[in-house]
């Protein structure tokens, strides 16, 4: 099955700039609850999520950083540790799996390579899960 029936848009995904800061993906995420957040580059392509680990990890490793000292460091200054792979729009739910063992969302890219919004682990469960109930019908 193709994955668009599934897609949220990227007018409904929450994401940040790649030269946005990193106090405003604490923000970020502290509003929304969210662990990780796409990043998009000056040219609307998928620039790879950042995490609340990045983050920490940032900060672990920066003597001195307060939350006021978290304006001058942008995102693309901060090591990612985990790769969020992402997929074609022409992609398969069946593609999608593997990935969503070890993504929380699956980044997905039009043919240009632009970011054109996520698919949610939570929705590629439910499908499998959907699929496995009516085969046991």
């Amino acid at each position: 099955m193709k994955i668009t029936f599934f897609l949220i848009p990227k007018s409904e995904v929450i994401y940040l700039p790649l030269h946005s800061t990193m106090r405003q993906a604490l923000e970020k995420m502290e509003y929304h609850r969210y662990t990780a957040i796409p990043l998009i580059d000056d040219k609307g392509r998928y620039a790879g999520t950042i995490t609340e680990g990045d983050l920490l990890w940032k900060m672990k490793n920066t003597p001195g950083l307060t939350f006021s000292g978290a304006e001058k460091i942008t995102l693309s200054d901060i090591p990612r540790r985990m790769i969020n792979t992402p997929v074609r729009i022409d992609a398969e739910m069946e593609d999608l799996i593997s990935l969503a063992v070890v993504q929380n969302f699956v980044p997905v890219l039009d043919d240009s390579g632009i970011f054109i919004g996520i698919i949610r682990r939570r929705e590629i469960i439910e499908y499998y899960a959907k699929t496995a109930a009516e085969r046991a019908e």
